[in-house]
């Protein structure tokens, strides 16, 4: 397994942000667990917005706080992957998204980064008073429910989001 830890969203990783965005572009992926960094092609814009997240007082219409993590593996300090915890719920996220939303680099993928992102948030979750997080994904997203999975969801329902033309399977994990 490779060594990987989480950080608060930083600037640190401007360049390492604007090349995951890339990445994920370039290979139709979702950027699950990113908030709004599909929309933002200078980083430094994307963290300004994210920061709008973190708290009740700047935060934009219907959207609810939230704490975007980065996953960075530590032998060479890359950006393998992105996690976004969702303080509480609105309608949407109730349900259909849940509490927390997260993605990996395309290249980075099938090496064990979403389970290790998703174990490694539970703490920080606790921190801010969640005892059970919901966690959804695609109905045929095998490697996220394997994910969800490994990390203690239990399935509760499927729905149909027709918004977005997908059904999603819902899955709750207690801290």
């Amino acid at each position: 397994m490779q060594d990987l830890y989480l950080i608060k969203l930083s600037t640190d990783y401007l360049d390492q942000i604007k090349e995951y965005r890339n990445e994920c572009l370039l290979n139709n992926s979702s950027m699950d667990g990113c908030g709004p960094l599909r929309r933002y092609e200078n980083p430094n814009d994307y963290i300004k917005e994210m920061k709008k997240y973190e708290k009740k007082e700047t935060l934009p219409e219907g959207m609810v706080v939230s704490t975007q993590f980065l996953c960075i593996r530590k032998n060479d300090n890359k950006l393998v992957g992105m996690i976004d915890v969702r303080h509480y719920f609105n309608e949407y996220l109730e349900k259909y998204a849940g509490n927390i939303g997260y993605s990996v680099r395309p290249f980075e993928r099938q090496k064990g980064v979403a389970s290790f992102m998703l174990n490694a948030v539970k703490p920080f979750c606790k921190s801010i008073g969640l005892t059970k997080v919901l966690v959804s994904c695609l109905d045929n997203n095998t490697a996220s429910r394997k994910t969800i999975l490994k990390n203690g969801g239990v399935y509760e329902s499927s729905i149909y989001d027709p918004r977005k033309n997908e059904t999603l399977e819902r899955y709750w994990i207690t801290l």
